[in-house]
C-alpha cells in the first residue's frame, strides 16, 4: 500500500541554489529539484519567493529581459512537469496589466492552475518591496494571461486534489504570513489544509528561533500543514545574508527542517497526516464557530481542481517520525519536562483535593508494583508542599495467596524508606472465609484459581482501605493507571477500580515507567529508595492474584492481555485522533516493525527494545478493541483524578464520553 491509502499526502520544500538575474540557470535547477520530488512520491513542492530570478535582484526585477527570462523560465518548469505527480508552487515576477507582482505559480502536469499575488509588500529596515511591486489588492483583474493561458489571479485560489480528499492548499508569500491576519488564516477557515508559504527572509541574528515559532504556531492555530521555503545560497550578500530555512510543520509539531547556511541545493520532505487535521477540525467546534461567523468571507474563495494521480504507486514508509512511546518525548530534554509537569500536576490535584476536603491523611495500598509506588511517591511530594508530616499517609501493605516475597519486602523497604505510616495487613483469612461463604471449590482445597478467585482478593483490599480511611479520618488515594482502564484491567465497583481520589487514572504505563526512571535520576530519594525503585521498573508486571504454577512461573499481565507498549500506542492513537484500526496497525508497524529505525529513551536498556511484526500488532490490536469496547462500563463510573495530556483521559466527565453498551464490530470489521 501507498502513504496515500493511509491518509498521508507526502510534501517538500526546496531550497536551490541560485543565480541571481539568471531564470534560465534557476528554472534547471527548479526542474532537478522538481523530479528528484516526483521520484520520492511528494503531491507538492514548494519554491521560494522570486525563486526563478532571485529575491535580491533588486530594481533589476523591473528589467523587461529580466521578466522576458522569467516567463521563458516558468516555461521550461511547466514543460518539465508535464506527466509528473507534484502540485508545484514557484516563484517569479509578473506584469499583469500595468502592474507589477510578487506572485507564485502554481503548475501541475504541464499547466499553470493559477497565480498568487503577494499580498503584504514589506517597506521597511532592509525591504523596498514597494519600490518595485503593486500589492494584491491593487489588481483590479481576478484572471491573468500567463504563457498565452487565461488563469485564475489572486491570493483567494484553493487547490483541492480530486483524488486525495482533505488536500487543498493555500499558497501565499512572505510577509503574508508575517502580519496579523494572514491570507491563509480565512483559507484554513475555509477548508485549506496544506498552507504554503514562499519565502525570500534574509537571515538575522535570532530569526531563525523566530521563524520557528511563528510557522509552527500558525499551523497550530490554523489547524494545518505548514510549509514555508526562504531564499538561500546565491542571493546577493551585498547587505544581507541567506540561511536557505525550509520547515515543514503540522498542527504545532516540526516535521522536518534544512540546515542553515548549506551552499549547495537542498530539499526536505514529510508525510503530513490529513486524517489527524480532519479529526482535529471536526472536534474543535470553537474553529466551526468562526468558519460559521466568517462564512460569508470564506464562500467566494475559488477553489481549482486537479487530480494528482498514481498516488497508489508511492511506497508505504513513512517520512515522518512516529514515537513508540505517543506519551513520553524520546528526547532528554523533552522528557525531563514532561516527567517534572506529569508530576505537579498529580500533586496539585491530590493537593487541591485534600484542601476541599478538609482532610489531611490518606490511605493507600502498597503493592511494591509501579502503579502503587508512583502513586505513593506523588503523595509523599504532596504532603511535603502542603507542610503535613509523611506519618499522616497510612501505607497498607496486604498480602494475598499469590504475594512474592520480592514485591513483599519492596513495599516495606519503600514504606521505611519513604517515611510514611506503614503496616502489613494480611488479607487471606478474611478471602478464605468469603471463599468459604460463596462455596468456592478453593475453600474444599481445590486448586481453581478464576476470576471469583481473583477478585475476592481485589476486592477484600479494597474493602480494607476505605474502612481504614473511615476509621481513621482519610481518604482512599487510587493506584490503577489509564492502561488498566483501557483494557479494562481492574476489578469494579469494590475493587482497584474505585477510590476516593486517583492521581494515576489519566496516566498510562508506559508513563509511569518513564516517570519512576526519571525519578531516579533526580537524586531526590535515599540510596535504599532509588535501589528499590530499580527493581520494581526490572521485575514482570503483574497482579500477583494467582499462585505460581508448577513451572514457578509468575502470573503475568502481558502474557495475558498483550504488550503495554502496545496498547498504549493503540489507545492514543484511537482516543485523540479516531483513526481506523487498519491506519492505527500501519503506524504501529513503522513505530515497532524495526528497533533499529527511530529514536530510543537512553533509559531503556537494550534488551527492553522490542520490535513487532505485522501479525502480533494486529492480534494485540484485536485484544484491545474487544476490551476496550467491553469495559466502558468501569470508566463510567471512575473516580475523580486530574487530566494528564491529550489523549490522556478516559474520564466520562473529560475528553471520554461513551456508552457502556456499544459493540466493537465496526472497529473490528475496520481491522
Amino acid at each position: 500500500m501507498s502513504v496515500y491509502e493511509h491518509g498521508f499526502a507526502r510534501v517538500s520544500g526546496a531550497v536551490p541554489t541560485v543565480s541571481i538575474a539568471d531564470p534560465a540557470r534557476n528554472a534547471e535547477r527548479t526542474v532537478d529539484a522538481l523530479r528528484a520530488a516526483a521520484d520520492d512520491g511528494a503531491a507538492l513542492v514548494v519554491f521560494p519567493e522570486l525563486g526563478l530570478c532571485g529575491y535580491s535582484i533588486d530594481d533589476l526585477v523591473q528589467q523587461d529581459a529580466v521578466l522576458d527570462a522569467s516567463l521563458a523560465g516558468l516555461r521550461t518548469v511547466v514543460e518539465a512537469s508535464t506527466g509528473l505527480r507534484p502540485l508545484i508552487a514557484v516563484g517569479l515576477p509578473l506584469v499583469v496589466g500595468d502592474g507589477l507582482y510578487n506572485c507564485a505559480a502554481i503548475v501541475h502536469d504541464g499547466a499553470v492552475l493559477g497565480v498568487v499575488p503577494k499580498s503584504y509588500l514589506p517597506n521597511y529596515r532592509e525591504f523596498y518591496e514597494q519600490r518595485y511591486f503593486s500589492a494584491a489588492r491593487d489588481a483590479a483583474v481576478t484572471t491573468a494571461t500567463v504563457l498565452g493561458a487565461e488563469v485564475p489571479f489572486g491570493p483567494d485560489l484553493i487547490f483541492e486534489a480530486d483524488d486525495l480528499p482533505g488536500f487543498a492548499v493555500h499558497v501565499e508569500i512572505c510577509e503574508d504570513g508575517w502580519v496579523p491576519i494572514p491570507p491563509s488564516t480565512w483559507a484554513a477557515l475555509a477548508g485549506a489544509t496544506v498552507l504554503a508559504n514562499l519565502s525570500g527572509s534574509p537571515v538575522t541574528v535570532g530569526k531563525e528561533s523566530y521563524r520557528k515559532s511563528l510557522c509552527s504556531s500558525h499551523s497550530a492555530r490554523c489547524v494545518a500543514a505548514h510549509i514555508y521555503v526562504a531564499a538561500g545560497f546565491g542571493e546577493s550578500t551585498t547587505d544581507l545574508a541567506w540561511d536557505g530555512d525550509a520547515l515543514i510543520s503540522e498542527n504545532g509539531t516540526l516535521l522536518a527542517r534544512t540546515e542553515q547556511f548549506s551552499m549547495t541545493d537542498q530539499r526536505i520532505t514529510a508525510d503530513i497526516d490529513l486524517d489527524r487535521l480532519r479529526q482535529e477540525r471536526m472536534r474543535m467546534i470553537s474553529l466551526r464557530d468562526q468558519v460559521g461567523d466568517y462564512a460569508g468571507d470564506l464562500k467566494p474563495l475559488r477553489r481549482i481542481r486537479f487530480r494528482l494521480g498514481a498516488i497508489e504507486e508511492v511506497d508505504d514508509t513513512l517520512r515522518r517520525e512516529v514515537p513508540r512511546f505517543p506519551f513520553v518525548p524520546a528526547d532528554s530534554a523533552d522528557r525531563d519536562f514532561r516527567c517534572r509537569e506529569v508530576g505537579n500536576i498529580q500533586v496539585q490535584g491530590l493537593a487541591a483535593r485534600l484542601r476541599a476536603t478538609g482532610i489531611e491523611k490518606i490511605v493507600i495500598g502498597v503493592s511494591g508494583g509501579l502503579d502503587s509506588t508512583l502513586a505513593l511517591l506523588v503523595a509523599v511530594d504532596t504532603f511535603d508542599r502542603l507542610g503535613l508530616p509523611r506519618q499522616n499517609i497510612l501505607a497498607y501493605t496486604m498480602p494475598g495467596f499469590a504475594t512474592g516475597t520480592a514485591t513483599l519486602r519492596r513495599a516495606h523497604v519503600l514504606m521505611d524508606s519513604l517515611g510514611v505510616s506503614g503496616t502489613e495487613l494480611d488479607i487471606r483469612p478474611s478471602c478464605e472465609q468469603m471463599l468459604a461463604d460463596l462455596g468456592h471449590p478453593y475453600a474444599r482445597g481445590e486448586k481453581v484459581y478464576d476470576v471469583t478467585f481473583e477478585n475476592v482478593q481485589a476486592g477484600e483490599r479494597t474493602s480494607h482501605l476505605f474502612r481504614l480511611a473511615n476509621h481513621h479520618g482519610a481518604i482512599v488515594l487510587g493506584t490503577g493507571d489509564l492502561s488498566e482502564l483501557a483494557l479494562g484491567w481492574c476489578t469494579y465497583g469494590v475493587g482497584d477500580q474505585m477510590s476516593h481520589y486517583n492521581v494515576n487514572s489519566s496516566v498510562p504505563k508506559t508513563l509511569i515507567q518513564h516517570l519512576i526512571r526519571w525519578m531516579i535520576t533526580t537524586s531526590a530519594y535515599t540510596q535504599e529508595t532509588t535501589d528499590t525503585l530499580a527493581e520494581i521498573l526490572d521485575d514482570v508486571i503483574s497482579p500477583e492474584l494467582v499462585p505460581a504454577g508448577d513451572d514457578g512461573a509468575i502470573q503475568s499481565t502481558e502474557d495475558t492481555v498483550g504488550p503495554y507498549e502496545l496498547h498504549d500506542f493503540f489507545l492514543y492513537y484511537l482516543t485523540r485522533f479516531g483513526y481506523r484500526p487498519a491506519k492505527i496497525a500501519y503506524l504501529a508497524a513503522q513505530a515497532w516493525g524495526d528497533r533499529e529505525r527511530g529514536a530510543w529513551s537512553e533509559m531503556i536498556v537494550t534488551q527492553r527494545r522490542n520490535q513487532y511484526d505485522p501479525a502480533t500488532i494486529e492480534r494485540w490490536l484485536t485484544v484491545f478493541l474487544k476490551r476496550f469496547m467491553s469495559n466502558q462500563f468501569k470508566r463510567t463510573a471512575m473516580p475523580n483524578g486530574p487530566k494528564i495530556g491529550s489523549g490522556g483521559s478516559l474520564s466520562p466527565r473529560g475528553d471520554w464520553r461513551s456508552p457502556a453498551d456499544a459493540s466493537s464490530r465496526a472497529w473490528l470489521d475496520s481491522l
